[in-house]
């Protein structure tokens, strides 16, 4: 089935019908509970229920696309644009005017903004950047002595972006607030987005007051970001400069709010999206040693023992696959949404103006109607002769079209070259009081991943 056969229709086509209704919707919440219990398997078990779906959400209705064919059309489509309940969620962190959120001539003309720094031609240049931070997190870790997860792999994300995006030396204090902020802030956007109760998120509740407090903080560190380039009286070659310097379409500087905003979007969803990522690929190192030991001869097979260099990563197989595989199987982002802008339909089903739309890429990645063995840890799935197996759009970690992440080259390098320097010098085994299982928020994490390295 391809995108083109599923593309959406006008809705006087014939045929055209209303989809099922979901089962186990309660009185008043509606499926919220449901995905406030146990979202991912809530998800993952909507395609049985047909192609599209409709969820109750308090008062709302929101349809849900489950398969890949369909969840391309939709991205693809004029018919549909960013908005929906995720996206009025993350309004209090991202705002309204950064490239994340915004939609029309505004995104288009940020996306021109931006799109320099992360062409594939403009990625070598952080390559030096991303070595040091790779290398200084191997040297940083002792063999034998626990590390927390959470906070390095966030040092590692935040210091990264920052050196490499805003060139500034911001310490690693900032990146444990950013670690601490977002965690509190995904966690409680994530609660607001599928049980809305409105008023009562602005009651001075304990977790209420934490969620402002964190959020308030993460706004703060952006500001701090700001002024002191400001105050530097420095320019250099780098995507803050560029924003400072960019004109909205009448020629004027843009607004302070959407500086403000578009650091918010470079800054804190990438972070927390990569760091994520290094996580999970920290856990699949553990608990899957034989590929451990895979990554690290393939490793020694491009190097020949010298520290791992940017170049290289272009010549890795296993490793990247490895990444590919955990990105599979433990996407950070895990839930997306969109708001139809006319009637229309997808997949034969009615969607009227204004509906909210919902899909999951954690679902779509571990059908089995797209994946032989898809719950299991297979990184060969993706050999250049296998790859073809894989549906269309059944793996698009970083979306498509016009909404299609534009850090995607920038961030497999990096987690690419970390992957590698970190399997080149060491093994991870689990240690007491580690768990890794998921937690659930806006983004998906192990809960607290704690793990020994051990010297090859």
């Amino acid at each position: 089935m391809t995108v083109e056969s599923v593309k959406p229709v006008a809705p006087e086509d014939t045929g055209v019908r209303e989809p099922p209704l979901a089962g186990g919707a309660l009185p008043v919440l509606g499926h919220g509970l449901k995905l406030v219990r146990d979202p991912l398997a809530f998800m993952s078990g909507l395609r049985e229920h047909g192609d599209v779906v409709r969820l109750k959400l308090g008062p709302r209705t929101v349809y849900a696309v489950t398969t890949p064919a369909l969840t391309g059309a939709l991205a693809l489509s004029p018919d549909y644009k960013i908005d929906g309940p995720l996206w009025e969620s993350l309004e209090g962190l991202l705002g309204k005017e950064g490239v994340a959120t915004a939609n029309g001539p505004r995104h288009r003309r940020q996306r021109r903004t931006i799109q320099p720094a992360f062409r594939l031609d403009a990625i070598p240049a952080y390559g030096s950047i991303m070595e040091e931070e790779a290398h200084a997190l191997t040297e940083r870790w002792k063999a034998g002595e626990t590390i927390d997860c959470t906070s390095e792999s966030f040092r590692v994300a935040v210091r990264i972006a920052a050196r490499c995006l805003l060139r500034g030396d911001y310490m690693d204090e900032r990146a444990e607030r950013l670690s601490i902020d977002l965690d509190t802030v995904f966690r409680g956007m994530y609660r607001r987005m599928v049980v809305p109760l409105g008023p009562l998120y602005r009651l001075p509740f304990p977790a209420n007051r934490e969620f402002n407090r964190a959020l308030a903080d993460l706004h703060l560190l952006v500001d701090e970001i700001v002024a002191e380039r400001r105050a530097s009286g420095q320019k250099p070659d780098d995507l803050l400069t560029a924003l400072l310097a960019a004109q909205d379409d009448n020629g004027d500087p843009i607004g302070e709010q959407e500086i403000h905003d578009q650091v918010v979007a470079i800054l804190t969803p990438g972070s927390e999206t990569v760091a994520s990522m290094i996580m999970w690929l920290l856990q699949v190192l553990a608990e899957h040693p034989e590929h451990a030991e895979k990554v690290r001869a393939d490793v020694e097979s491009v190097t020949g023992g010298r520290p791992v260099a940017f170049v290289d990563v272009r010549e890795f197989r296993h490793t990247n696959n490895v990444v590919v595989e955990a990105m599979r199987l433990r996407p950070a982002v895990w839930i997306l949404t969109r708001r139809a802008v006319t009637d229309t339909a997808l997949g034969g089903y009615r969607i009227p103006a204004g509906a909210d739309i919902v899909y999951s890429p954690y679902a779509i990645q571990r059908d089995g109607r797209s994946y032989d063995r898809h719950l299991d840890f297979a990184p060969d799935r993706w050999l250049p002769e296998r790859v073809k197996e894989v549906p269309k759009y059944a793996m698009s970690p970083f979306s498509v079209g016009n909404r299609k992440c534009p850090s995607d080259h920038f961030s497999m390098s990096q987690l690419s070259l970390i992957t590698a320097a970190i399997s080149a010098k060491y093994r991870f085994e689990q240690v007491g009081g580690s768990n890794d299982t998921t937690r659930v928020g806006i983004t998906l994490r192990p809960d607290r991943l704690l793990l020994r390295p051990v010297q090859w």
